[in-house]
């Protein structure tokens, strides 16, 4: 397994903190000026944005929770069967319907027409509500990346929080589809996706990176000890360090320690040194 470099995190995490407003400049961010598209939710807000460019890669970005009923669909940790016979597993139901729910509208953004008429596909226009106007979030997502794949682009996927639970659910839906074509897949504080038979089924442990920062509740999310698991390489950034696929109990031990100490670890001087750079600014 490739180990994670530092501008990739950077710039998987920067992309992430820019899902959540309503508009940004993504040609700052090398994609081309019509190498985006954007999938909303059943009221009409942008839950995905698919990016690209010039390179040979498509960053799709999951938005995570936006508001109260988004939260509580965290906690809607009943088991949804998927699959048949040998190959059935349990995913979390909550981010299943996310990605279930019908898609309001279709995206103001559409992909170069060259590209797509290159591959004998034509992406509907914005105005076009009959043909994307009964797809569900997923299979929205799926026809848009259809094409690129086609055209030979590898796919990276990455979320914050339910929307790393979702680039999860998706990479490993996509996957089966189409083996060759999953990149990467980044995910920010994201809680568990699916149960142990989801675990032991995921193809892409080999290029799945799940960051978690200190104590983040989130990444514990469902509360239901050995009942949910987590896929992929674990980076666990705490204490000026990171920690490679740390068990969950002593994550939070060790996370529970150190908030318990906090109080006497401000006295070290490490930490007067490290607040040095204040005094340029005073």
């Amino acid at each position: 397994m490739k180990p994670l470099k530092r501008y990739q995190y950077e710039r998987y995490a920067i992309l992430c903190k820019l899902a959540y407003p309503p508009t940004f400049d993504h040609t700052v961010y090398g994609f081309s000026r019509n190498g985006r598209h954007e999938i909303t939710d059943r009221w009409g807000r942008t839950i995905i944005r698919v990016l690209w460019g010039e390179k040979k890669e498509v960053v799709v970005v999951f938005k995570g929770s936006q508001n109260l009923w988004d939260w509580l669909l965290n906690m809607a940790c009943l088991p949804k069967r998927q699959g048949k016979s040998q190959n059935r597993y349990y995913i979390h139901w909550g981010y299943h319907f996310l990605l279930s729910q019908k898609s309001k509208r279709q995206s103001l953004y559409q992909a170069p027409t060259d590209l797509f008429e290159s591959q004998h596909i034509e992406l509907s226009q914005a105005s076009d509500q009959p043909q994307f106007g009964d797809l569900s979030v997923y299979q929205h997502l799926e026809k848009v990346l259809h094409p690129l794949i086609a055209a030979g682009k590898k796919v990276s996927l990455t979320g914050h929080s339910s929307g790393g639970a979702m680039a999860i659910l998706v990479a490993d839906r996509l996957s089966a589809q189409h083996p060759e074509a999953i990149k990467r897949v980044v995910t920010f504080g994201q809680p568990a996706a699916g149960l142990r038979s989801f675990k032991r089924l995921y193809r892409l442990n080999h290029c799945t990176y799940r960051i978690c920062c200190d104590l983040d509740i989130v990444t514990f999310l469902p509360p239901i000890p050995f009942m949910y698991w987590h896929v992929g390489k674990l980076l666990w950034l705490h204490e000026g360090r990171i920690y490679e696929n740390s068990p969950t109990p002593y994550r939070l031990y060790k996370s529970l320690v150190s908030w318990l100490l906090r109080p006497v670890t401000y006295h070290y001087m490490r930490k007067y040194i490290r607040n040095k750079d204040f005094f340029d600014k005073h």
